[in-house]
Formats: C-alpha cells, structure tokens, sequence
C-alpha cells in the first residue's frame, strides 16, 4: 500500500459543504465519546462497534464516512485498554474542536478520479495530480490543513513487483544537528535548518496574533498567517528529507543507522533542533524506500558508537564540545561523527551490538 497525496480546489460552494462536514464529524465524535465515557461510568464497559455503527446512522455524512468515525472511537478505546493493560501509559480519546477535525475518510466507496475528483456528496473537485498513480485505489481521505487549503490523500494498492538488485556500496551514517547525516565514507549532508529560516517571520507573526481579541475575524487571519507559515517549514523539512533519502537508498546496496529512541532524547534541552531536524521521519522514508531501490536498511544499538574508537576498540569520554576523537592506544584522530559513522556499520555487518533490519522483528525508531 502506497499514499499519495495531492492539492485540490474545491469552489467556494464546496468549501462550505465541506467544512460543514467536518462540523459534523466533529459533533459526531464527541457524542460518540461522551457515550463511550458514560457507559464504562454505569456500567464499566465500552460499547460494542456495532452499538456505535447504529448511533451514526442518518448522521448527515456519507455512510461509510459516518461508519469510520464510529470504528476509529472503537479502536481509540480498545488500544487505550491494551497499553494499559501491558503497563504503558496511555491517555483516553479526548473531544475535538473544530480546529482538530481536519478530515474526512472514505474507506471503500464515494468517490471516483478521473480528470477531476468527483467525491459523494460534493460533485466534482479540481485536483493537481503531481505525478502518476500505481495500483489500484482503496481509500480517499480529504484533508483541510489549518493553513485552509484542502488536499486528497489516496491508498494504492501496488501490484507485486520482482525484487531490485542494488549493488552499490554499504555505509553506516550517523545522524546530527550541525551535519544533519555524516557518512562512513566521509561524506556528509547539512542540516538545512528549516525552522530557523522562518523563525523570526514565525515570531512576528504570534506576537501579532497574540496581540488580538482571540476569536475575531483579524485574530481568525492572523492565526491563518501563522499556519501559512508553519506549513511551508514542513513542506520544506519534507522535501528535503524524501529528496535526501531517496539519494541515499539508490547509492547503497546496505544503510546502517542509529536505532534512536528521539521522544527521549528531544527533553533534553535539544528537542526543537531534534524535532526540526526530522530524525524519526527520516528512519521511516529510509525504510519503506528502501525495498523498492533493491537497499537494505539495519538499525542498530547507539550506545558507544561516538566514544569507541573504530579501529582499535578503546573506549573514552566524549562530551558535546569535544568534537574530534583522539585515540591514546592507536593514534587515531578524527572527526567525532564519522568515528561513530564507521562503529555503526562495523555494528551492522559484523551482527553485533543489537543490529536489526527491519522485518526482523526491529522497530522503527519513533
């Protein structure tokens, strides 16, 4: 299954129609929620997914869109039980605002593309197909961004295709702030920053918006501006991580990585430079890119990567500020990150240290 997503225009009919929906799917989630909560309060159970599928119906939806809303509280409240149950905490549904009602599904059926979108109950939708579709489609999400611009997201079914054959390199990289990915071979990748590129227009626009009767129509654009804003870093961060990923799995036959655990690492005092720098995002593209270049990729265990040196095994103290590694048993100095570049694939093709590939049983870092 592949997503594809892609810009589309509805008139300004249909961007009433559509909004309206959303208002409904909103006050159907939280009637559905607000049920949930009272029954396990009378009776200490959930109710059944075929209880909620009968709540939703002649809701004002498209059938099956009113289904999905039922299905996902469903599934909210049954993995809310089963990571308490295993001892994770976890938080229960919560109730939407309008501003977190951004979509509407259509898992089967209501739709059809051909030249324009043509989507139950709002007719034909210009849509700007970037680039060409595989398989079969399954399912249609339409998604408003808070930036008020409207999107089509498609699952595609892909047909089997023979396995590829890459016979490039193997290479261990490790992931930083200052050099976004430095390779074993020595190459290296900048981090571009994306959001301190913006940060001071970001900046200006909050404070205007602060500035503002929360609710008013000036307050209402402003809030516009700021995520105009917020959506172009994203658009930029995305960009640049798909670019960067597929170069890399198209070179290299293997791709050692860091099997980084980043929600613990972004408290640390560094975690909007972490956020921004896409880390977890960037393990997922290498992932599910790499099958289809012919790569594969191997997740191994950080631990020790920057303080042991790769040709004789010494192990040291390495602060932050330390940037160079100086080995006093060999000799060897260098560069700090392509040290631990070199000890991660070392990891990854001497099979020690934890290394995993994924569909071995290795969890994406998250």
């Amino acid at each position: 299954m592949r997503a594809y997503k892609f810009r589309i225009y509805p008139t300004k009919l249909q961007d009433t129609e559509m909004r309206g929906h959303l208002w409904i799917a909103k006050e159907l989630w939280n009637d559905l929620l607000e049920h949930t909560k009272n029954m396990y309060r009378d009776y200490g159970m959930f109710p059944t997914r075929n209880t909620l599928q009968l709540m939703v119906k002649n809701a004002g939806l498209f059938s099956q869109t009113q289904q999905e809303i039922a299905h996902r509280i469903n599934d909210a409240t049954k993995r809310f039980v089963k990571l308490r149950k295993e001892g994770k905490n976890a938080g229960f549904p919560r109730f939407k605002t309008f501003d977190r009602m951004k979509s509407l599904h259509y898992p089967q059926a209501g739709f059809s593309l051909d030249d324009k979108l043509k989507v139950a109950p709002f007719g034909e939708i210009k849509i700007v197909r970037h680039r060409p579709m595989e398989g079969t489609i399954k399912t249609l999400t339409l998604k408003r961004e808070s930036s008020g611009k409207w999107y089509a997201i498609f699952t595609a079914e892909e047909p089997t295709m023979p396995p590829r054959t890459n016979d490039g390199p193997e290479v261990g990289i490790d992931l930083g702030l200052k050099c976004f990915v430095r390779l074993s071979n020595d190459e290296r990748v900048t981090n571009p920053r994306h959001f301190k590129k913006y940060q001071d227009k970001l900046a200006s626009a909050q404070r205007k918006m602060s500035s503002k009767k929360k609710g008013s129509k000036n307050w209402n654009e402003t809030k516009k501006t700021v995520a105009i804003i917020h959506e172009k870093i994203q658009n930029a961060r995305n960009d640049f991580l798909h670019k960067t990923s597929t170069k890399l799995v198209n070179e290299y036959s293997l791709i050692a990585i860091e099997k980084l655990n980043v929600q613990d690492m972004m408290g640390d005092g560094l975690g909007k430079s972490i956020g921004d720098a896409g880390w977890a995002r960037f393990a997922t593209l290498l992932s599910y890119k790499a099958e289809n270049a012919g790569s594969k990729i191997v997740f191994v265990d950080a631990a020790g990567t920057t303080a042991t040196c790769h040709r004789c095994g010494h192990v040291q103290d390495m602060p932050l500020e330390k940037r160079f590694y100086d080995c006093p048993d060999c000799g060897l100095t260098m560069d700090r990150d392509l040290n631990a570049a070199k000890n991660i694939l070392a990891r990854a093709t001497l099979g020690y240290g934890g290394s995993n590939a994924p569909g071995d049983g290795a969890d994406v870092p998250s």
